[in-house]
């Protein structure tokens, strides 16, 4: 007998035994022609388990779809998919691609069941000949079957799964078999075409038919023309192969012969078939891709906060890599915070101060107090991995995905000082004498948990000039170190560091609270531009903290709102607080504080400049009552060097200054952001808040300074005499005044300085020729005169005048 002879009678075989195996289980319902290419050998108690363990209906998993990620105002910040996907209806699909696709792949598919007996049996008598399979002869139908299996396994990451739907067995056609049965009991010929096309992949990264037509084409399915149509139902067979973007003579030799087919089956015209061979493959300038992830967006260290702010929330699954997947498959709308306009004004401020090839980075975060959105995000450095380009965004905290984790912020951490020191009743117009260098060797700062201890050669100089008997508001115009330090001795570091907490400040590089160390005034640990913004907007907001808040609302793909987190604000200070910082920050602002020169426009703006040691970081946090920023200037490379000599704005630093090096950063995003909107102003501090919480201080003058501090102990108060002895008119060795003045009052358990008189009286002004005498000022009823910088009204001095 001839080698072919015997093939053909094992084909026969084959085709009997299997037969009888598809009878007695049942698989012949619904008029099914089984597959029977090839099965000689594949016993009939295997087939019978096969079909027996299958179950009665094809489980799918949802379309994966893209997510979209939208700016505030519904631009596309970045698309998010694992199969760039847009499903639509079948009546959204042009009749001619629906013509072609089953021409093509399934030219009997509105004819015969699950499967194609007549294409089957032609598939078989190949195979065997071959020895191999050469020819699927799959229908319409199992190739959804096949299609959707696939799609159940990448969804749930199984391997197994994966493997079982992709190999190359006829244990999997039967499989599939037993599952098509299922789905043409289940739809119709017309719904399964749809699910079919919806599901395909035609290439580049295009999956379903719509995405195709709008990729290859700039087009929709339902205007996709003959040719069109051609080309994407030829490319479902080998998508990559096919591609006419990786080669055009391929695509088009494959286009060309769905269209000969559809000419032989006389679904088209001679005439239509001429034309459309006739017509060019694709127009590459009409490829339209559709960038993936935040790398490709337009704001990729914005977006990629915003995934790992999605990636937080459990309602998108149990585990990362579940949320993941959801994420890019679920096709959600995630809309967000950011502010276009004001993104722009704060880009157009970065470009105009620096450039990508800067040594130094530049930062700057914008929010908008009193909802905590975060309007902008910005760097120096570009999204990327190439030369002068990064991955860090040096506006967020080390725990997110390219965090970097910021940097020390100086001297705007005397911002919480000055609020702490409200909270205990401290006046605005608190005096400490502040001295351009300060001993603190030794001393004892209080804590939460107890007491922490400066060194032994602890001695803090002030980088400005301002020094002497100083108010709380002098101090912060100057920002004068050995002020604050004082000050922050007298109340303690713990109030600091809990109004510091409520705003949201911790050390972004460990996630712990903020170290309570003797130098926390003037900048400790390290906070982000995020973070800075978002507390000084909390003063804008008179004390009403809002979580920084990127994510507005995530809808799935039908438009039902998901469960996210949305705004979170407490009051965190009392607003008459708030209103005392922000009175004593606008003077900041004012001719001759360290941010005179940001200010501008008509509406009240204050703010904060900070220097880090050495220099390696330079800060302004400002605000008014509609935006809060913070803009950051710093040496990122380690090891952190002194940014003078490095370059920003492609020039060597002369100088680093909170004010002159990243103040005008701030102040260029700023009065973009706030153009042409109108002015504002803060709220005035009271005149509670003015004065503080104070007690009545005894007429001291004349007495022994020894005296003096004993009876200042013994009515509740801290005293001390200051070194050396000043001009008065007082008996020399006595006391001359104190600070806080006596018509000043004090809180309860402050320190007072007591000065001690010289005896000579203070040098007066020559009064010029028949100039009147001034007045002499009234009498206010409390012991002593009048004293220089009496404060405003209060009630416990209603007489109270002077300068």
């Amino acid at each position: 007998m001839r080698a072919r002879d015997k093939g053909d009678r094992g084909v026969v075989q084959s085709v009997v035994l299997f037969l009888g195996v598809s009878v007695l289980s049942g698989a012949l319902a619904a008029g099914l022609a089984i597959p029977f290419a090839g099965l000689a050998g594949f016993t009939t108690e295997k087939t019978s388990e096969t079909l027996e363990d299958l179950p009665q209906e094809l489980k799918t998993v949802p379309l994966a779809q893209k997510s979209a990620i939208l700016a505030a105002d519904g631009s596309l910040v970045a698309n998010l998919y694992e199969q760039n996907r847009i499903p639509v209806k079948l009546s959204q699909i042009n009749p001619i691609m629906r013509t072609a696709i089953v021409a093509i792949e399934d030219d009997r598919f509105f004819e015969h069941g699950a499967l194609d007996a007549k294409g089957t049996l032609r598939a078989l008598l190949r195979n065997q000949t071959e020895g191999t399979v050469q020819q699927g002869g799959s229908s319409i139908t199992q190739q959804y079957v096949k299609m959707s299996l696939i799609e159940k396994a990448n969804a749930a990451n199984d391997p197994e799964a994966i493997e079982a739907a992709t190999a190359e067995t006829y244990q999997r056609k039967v499989a599939e078999l037993r599952y098509a049965v299922a789905v043409e009991k289940q739809f119709s010929k017309s719904e399964i075409l749809e699910k079919y096309l919806n599901l395909a992949n035609f290439g580049d990264g295009a999956y379903g038919v719509e995405a195709a037509a709008r990729h290859y084409f700039s087009t929709t399915a339902a205007k996709l023309t003959l040719p069109q149509a051609a080309l994407l139902a030829g490319l479902v067979k080998n998508p990559s192969g096919y591609d006419p973007t990786n080669n055009a003579k391929r695509a088009k030799d494959r286009r060309d012969l769905v269209l000969k087919r559809m000419l032989e089956l006389k679904v088209i015209s001679v005439a239509q078939a001429n034309a459309a061979l006739k017509t060019p493959v694709f127009d590459p300038a009409k490829v339209k891709p559709v960038p993936n992830g935040c790398a490709n967006s337009k704001y990729p260290f914005y977006c990629e906060y915003v995934v790992a702010k999605l990636l937080e929330n459990p309602a998108f699954g149990k585990t990362d890599k579940a949320r993941e997947h959801y994420i890019k498959t679920a096709g959600i709308v995630v809309r967000t915070s950011l502010d276009p306009k004001i993104q722009e004004a704060a880009q157009k401020s970065i470009n105009e101060h620096s450039k990508p090839t800067d040594s130094a980075v530049a930062a700057i975060t914008m929010v908008e107090p009193g909802t905590g959105i975060v309007k902008a995000m910005v760097q120096s450095k570009p999204y990327g991995g190439g030369r002068n380009q990064t991955a860090y965004n040096y506006n967020v905290e080390k725990s997110y995905a390219g965090g970097y984790g910021g940097f020390q912020n100086g001297s705007t951490m005397k911002a919480f000082t000055i609020a702490a020191a409200i909270q205990k009743g401290i006046p605005l117009t608190y005096r400490i004498n502040s001295p351009r260098t300060i001993d603190l060797g030794g001393a004892k700062f209080s804590t939460c948990t107890g007491t922490t201890t400066a060194g032994n050669d602890y001695r803090p100089s002030n980088s400005t000039s301002a020094q002497g008997d100083l108010s709380m508001i002098d101090a912060a115009r100057a920002s004068t170190n050995t002020y604050f330090l004082q000050l922050s001795e007298r109340i303690g570091l713990c109030p600091i560091a809990k109004v510091a907490a409520s705003l949201g400040m911790y050390d972004a590089q460990t996630n712990k609270p903020l170290q309570q160390v003797v130098s926390m005034t003037l900048g400790v640990d390290t906070v982000t531009p995020l973070m800075m913004a978002n507390a000084y907007a909390t003063f804008a907001a008179r004390g009403l903290y809002c979580a920084p808040l990127l994510i507005t609302s995530v809808t799935d793909k039908n438009g039902k709102a998901l469960k996210t987190p949305g705004p979170s604000c407490k009051q965190a200070l009392a607003p008459e607080v708030a209103d005392g910082v922000n009175y004593v920050l606008q003077q900041v602002m004012m001719p001759g504080g360290t941010g005179g020169s940001l200010k501008f426009g008509s509406s009240d703006l204050a703010g904060k400049t900070g220097t880090i040691n050495a220099n390696k970081a330079v800060w302004f946090a400002g605000y008014s009552t509609r935006m809060a920023a913070a803009s950051v200037v710093a040496d990122a490379n380690l090891p952190y060097t002194n940014l003078i000599n490095q370059t920003l704005d492609g020039k060597k630093m002369r100088d680093a200054s909170g004010s002159g090096t990243a103040g005008p950063l701030w102040k260029t995003a700023m009065q973009g952001a706030l153009k042409g909107l109108p002015s504002t102003r803060f709220t005035a501090p009271s005149d509670k808040t003015r004065r503080g919480d104070v007690k009545d201080l005894p007429s001291l003058g004349g007495m022994n300074p020894d005296e003096a501090a004993n009876k200042l102990r013994s009515l509740g108060f801290q005293a001390q005499i200051a070194p050396g002895q000043v001009n008065s008119e007082e008996a020399a060795g006595t006391v001359a005044y104190t600070s806080p003045r006596q018509s000043e009052g004090a809180p309860e358990g402050s320190m007072v300085t007591i000065y001690v008189s010289n005896g000579s009286k203070a040098q007066q002004p020559p009064t010029a020729p028949n100039s009147p005498k001034p007045p002499n000022p009234p009498n206010t009823g409390k012991p002593g005169n009048p004293l220089p910088n009496c404060p405003p009204w209060h009630p416990k001095y209603p007489n109270c005048t002077g300068r």
